[in-house]
């Protein structure tokens, strides 16, 4: 086994990242976690829980532009300090303050903040260091710990809230930001790592928009959060609706444990998909991907008719199929992008994609509210994202086309 002294120091930085970046990720799914709960505390209407979640995403779409364009003037550790320092604040103050949906939105769009401080700018430290593929399995690992982190939470979720309800759960969540803080101000370089030249202005996002195989997959990866942020932000509470209509075996789990482990199995179809990727071609691992989530979208909804075994299998297939191209658009975009405007072009990938984030949890919401909770408002809330997924997929392969 390596110890942490025999790893070279770019091994160690890596690695310090990826530890930060767990820890300041792993409440973020505290809330749909406890979504079911919330639903009735609060006496809130889907389209509203839609938006509690979504809220975290719009604020994202709102900060990352200038947060992750900064990146390439100032150092990254700036920016990460204050995206921690966020995060921090705003699941502390769900801890100890919020008590219905004004004030819970407030401090999900804290939150959404924070994460643009940290994912996209953590993120780009490390890949300012390598190149080729050592820089593509970084970025793949790099997402392994944020994906591993994003599954833990909702386990994590409902230990403590079994233990101490939903604010011991929201207080972990700020400890464990405040540790990430204290990592990226022990182990972020002080210094921009090489000399850039930084576009004129800090929000001229024209030559990236000019990249049509940046673009390309910018597209893809806007409609993978969309999907990815809508189940989710659904998932547990589809799982135990479920539960509820048709009872549950002594060997299966509970919602937040069987969406952990959803979230788990994903990570590995991450890794896998990136590394299948690059041996046998990303647009059309990528394709597969996208094909097979948007057949599993059309079929979870009407699984609730059958039994909760089956509504709990297909959201781990599906959920395996979402994250099986995550890592590989990502690295597109990495590599897709001019040296001198990689922190832009990152910061664009990761506003369009969240963006896509903030209207998948409110769509789900929007159907449930319009054709009920039953089998029917779940295969529409969660089939409408096949046709969302497909138009991505032919706007990812148009683009990706050479002029």
């Amino acid at each position: 086994m390596l110890s942490p002294t025999s790893l070279s120091p770019a091994a160690r930085f890596t690695a310090a990242v990826v530890a930060a970046q767990v820890l300041v990720q792993i409440g973020a799914f505290i809330l749909p976690a406890l979504l079911p709960h919330y639903l009735h505390a609060w006496s809130l209407s889907a389209t509203e829980a839609g938006w509690l979640i979504g809220a975290f995403f719009g604020a994202y779409v709102a900060a990352v532009p200038v947060l992750v364009a900064l990146t390439d003037r100032v150092p990254a550790r700036r920016v990460y300090l204050l995206g921690a320092g966020a995060t921090a604040l705003s699941h502390l103050g769900f801890a100890l303050l919020a008590d219905g949906f004004w004030s819970g939105l407030a401090l999900r769009a804290l939150a959404g903040v924070g994460w643009a401080g940290c994912y996209m700018p953590g993120l780009k430290a490390i890949a300012d260091r390598l190149e080729g593929d050592a820089q593509s399995r970084a970025v793949s690992w790099h997402a392994a710990g944020v994906g591993i982190a994003g599954a833990a939470s909702f386990a994590v979720a409902g230990t403590l809230d079994s233990l101490g309800g939903p604010p011991a759960a929201f207080a972990f969540g700020a400890a464990c930001a405040a540790v990430a803080f204290a990592i990226g101000l022990a182990a972020m370089p002080r210094a921009v790592p090489r000399p850039v030249v930084a576009p004129a202005a800090l929000l001229d996002f024209r030559p990236v928009l000019r990249n049509r195989a940046a673009m390309a997959w910018i597209a893809g990866y806007t409609v993978h959060t969309w999907e990815l942020a809508a189940l989710r932000a659904w998932g547990v509470t589809f799982l135990a609706t479920a539960v509820a209509l048709h009872g549950t075996p002594a060997w299966l789990p509970g919602p937040s444990v069987l969406f952990t482990a959803a979230g788990l199995v994903g990570i590995a179809f991450s890794i896998t998909g990136n590394e299948t990727a690059q041996r046998f071609g990303r647009p059309r691992v990528v394709a597969a991907a996208m094909g097979g989530a948007a057949a599993l979208s059309l079929l979870a909804g009407w699984s609730l008719l059958v039994s909760a075994p089956l509504a709990a299998l297909c959201v781990l297939v599906w959920n395996a199929a979402i994250y099986l191209d995550s890592s590989a658009l990502t690295a597109g975009t990495v590599q897709a992008a001019a040296k001198e405007r990689r922190g832009a072009t990152m910061g664009l990938h990761s506003m369009c994609g969240y963006a896509g984030g903030l209207m998948g949890p409110i769509g789900v919401g929007l159907a449930l509210d319009l054709a009920g909770t039953g089998a029917t408002g779940w295969a529409l809330a969660f089939g409408h994202l096949a046709i969302v997924t497909l138009a991505g997929l032919v706007i990812l392969r148009r683009l990706g086309r050479p002029v």
